[in-house]
C-alpha cells in the first residue's frame, strides 16, 4: 500500500520541557491537541527546532513512545530520525516504525561533511530499512551537504520517500524538482530570509514544514495550502505578507531560540531552552510580543503575555 503524503502545515514542533530540563510530556499532549484543533496537517517531533542534537538516546526513544500514544485525530506524526552514522540512522527509524510512527524525516548527519554521492547512498540504506514514509531535510546550512536537484529526484524514486523539506536559497532547485513532478510532496522551509515559500507555492508545492506554526498554526495553514481552488493564491498572498513580521521574529535567531521564548512567554508548553542555546534578551522578546499582539493573535488563540515570563529571561 502506497503510503500517505502530508500535504498542507507541517510543523516542526518545539520539544517542551520542564524547569529541570526533563522533557515535559504533558506539555507535549497540549501542543499535538492544539495543533490539531487549528489544522495543522502533521507535526515533524525532533527536528532541528526540538533541539533534537542535544537530546539523549534514551530521551528520542521514549519521546516517539509516549507521543505516539498521543495522536490527535488524523494528524501525521513524523519523528526525527537522523543519527550521527547510517547504522544509527536506521535504528532510529526501525524504532519508530515498531512504535506506531507515521513517518520519519531524515538528514544529513551532521558535522561530517558527506559529499552528495555518500548522502545519496545513505539515504537509500535508510530508505530500504523499514516500510515506513519518510522525508529528506536537505539543510545545507546545518550539515553543509546540499544535495543537487538530480539526487532528489533518484529519492523520490523510492517507493518510501515521501517528502522533500528544501532549506537551500535555489528557486532553480525548487523548480527542476517541482518540473519534474515526482511522487512526492515538495515542502520548503518558512524562513522569509531563504525566501522559498512564495516560489515553492507558485510552482506547485505541497505545503510548508515550517517552524513559525508553533505561534500561529491557523495562518501557516493557509499560507501552506497548495493553489488549486480559486482563491488559494490569494489567500495565500495575504497570510503571508500580514505574518511576515512574525516570520521574520521567529527566524531572529537560531531555532528555536526566538520560538521557544516567545511560547514560555505566551503561555504555551516550551520550557527552557537546553544548554548552551540561551533565551532571547528580553527587549528582542519584547519585540516580538509587540507584533504579535499587533495582529490580534493573543486574543485570537486566547493567550495571555506573562510579564513574569518575560522578566525571567
Amino acid at each position: 500500500m502506497a503510503h500517505k503524503k502530508p500535504e498542507g502545515s507541517f510543523v516542526a514542533l518545539v520539544t517542551p520541557m520542564n524547569g529541570d530540563g526533563s522533557i515535559d510530556f504533558e506539555g507535549f499532549r497540549t501542543l499535538l491537541d492544539w495543533h490539531q484543533s487549528h489544522g495543522t496537517s502533521a507535526v515533524l517531533i525532533m527536528g532541528s527546532t526540538g533541539e533534537v542534537s542535544m537530546l539523549s538516546p534514551q530521551e528520542r526513544r521514549e519521546i516517539v513512545e509516549k507521543t505516539v500514544a498521543m495522536k490527535p485525530g488524523d494528524m501525521q506524526m513524523y519523528y526525527g530520525c537522523t543519527g550521527n552514522n547510517t547504522e544509527t540512522t536506521i535504528d532510529y527509524v526501525r524504532h519508530a516504525r515498531a512504535a506506531g510512527a507515521d513517518g520519519a524525516i531524515v538528514a544529513a548527519p551532521a558535522y561530517i561533511g558527506a559529499d552528495n554521492d555518500a548522502i545519496t547512498d545513505f539515504m537509500f540504506e535508510v530508505l530500504d530499512s523499514a516500510d515506513l514514509a519518510m522525508g529528506f531535510y536537505n539543510n545545507p546550512p546545518r550539515v553543509k551537504t546540499d544535495l543537487h536537484w538530480s539526487d532528489l529526484l533518484k529519492l523520490a524514486r523510492h517507493d518510501n520517500m515521501v517528502v522533500l523539506k528544501e532549506s537551500t536559497t535555489r528557486v532553480g532547485q525548487v523548480a527542476q524538482v517541482c518540473a519534474a513532478k515526482p511522487d512526492m510532496s515538495i515542502m520548503c522551509c518558512c524562513s522569509p530570509n531563504l525566501g522559498l515559500v512564495v516560489p515553492t507555492m507558485s510552482l506547485g508545492g505541497h505545503g510548508t514544514a515550517n517552524m513559525t506554526g508553533n505561534i500561529i498554526p491557523a495562518e501557516m495553514v493557509t499560507i501552506s495550502t497548495p493553489w488549486r481552488a480559486e482563491g488559494d493564491a490569494a489567500a495565500f498572498r495575504e497570510a503571508y505578507l500580514r505574518n511576515l513580521p512574525i516570520l521574520h521574529f521567529v527566524y531572529s535567531a537560531i531555532n528555536p531560540v526566538a520560538t521557544k521564548t516567545i511560547m514560555r512567554a505566551l503561555g504555551l508548553p516550551s520550557g527552557p531552552l537546553r544548554k548552551p542555546l540561551q533565551p532571547l534578551a528580553p527587549a528582542a522578546l519584547q519585540a516580538g510580543l509587540d507584533a504579535y499582539r499587533a495582529l490580534g493573535l493573543d486574543k485570537k488563540y486566547g493567550l495571555s503575555i506573562s510579564p513574569a515570563a518575560i522578566a525571567a529571561e
